[in-house]
């Protein structure tokens, strides 16, 4: 989520609208602000904040006016403890978490649509939560999308195609992706590579 918001912004995609006031009336203090933030970045983002400084600060100092708690109250929600908070809001707003079966159909299609065209890893991991959150689903965790994504997408890639894309990526970027296949050692001109 970008950090940087005007005023006009924050306001716009920040600001609880009646159905979000009936879901924080029971709650107060820093369960009150934390649960209104995580409601508004997962409207916007599709998926819940791995830490608490991935909320905009501008976002954070208005949600605290709005709902009347200081900001530095933030610093007591406990995000990671947050798990009747994140059924909550998944199921006002009609998303359910991600299964083992959830990871095929992505998968496959990032590896035949995306992969092919997109050799970022963000702009790939970008691409998968644009189809998660298409298909009402919670995306996987961010490390959970990186070791299930990245080894699949090689399986259906085969070593020779990777090995046409590290060239490309070596020629044109100077970087290796960070993942690996568990069950293979790939060997690179610079050294071996393993997860």
């Amino acid at each position: 989520m970008r950090q940087e918001w005007s005023p006009e912004d924050v306001v716009a995609c920040w600001t609880l609208v009646d159905g979000d006031w009936d879901l924080v009336a029971n709650k107060t203090g820093p369960t009150r602000l934390g649960f209104c933030l995580m409601l508004k970045f997962f409207e916007m983002e599709g998926r819940f904040p791995e830490f608490i400084e991935e909320f905009p600060q501008p976002a954070v100092e208005y949600v605290a006016g709005l709902v009347k708690v200081p900001a530095t109250e933030l610093a007591k929600y406990d995000l990671a403890g947050a798990k009747r908070h994140r059924k909550q809001i998944r199921e006002t707003l009609k998303f359910r978490p991600a299964t083992l079966d959830d990871e095929e159909r992505p998968t496959a299609w990032l590896a035949v649509e995306v992969c092919p065209v997109e050799l970022v890893e963000d702009r790939q991991r970008e691409a998968l939560l644009v189809e998660c959150r298409a298909r009402k689903i919670e995306p996987p965790g961010r490390t959970r999308i990186e070791k299930v994504f990245c080894a699949r997408t090689i399986e259906r890639l085969g070593i020779s195609a990777w090995h046409g894309c590290l060239h490309w990526l070596r020629r044109t970027t100077r970087t290796v992706p960070t993942c690996w296949p568990c069950s293979s050692v790939i060997p690179v001109r610079w050294g071996w590579t393993r997860c």
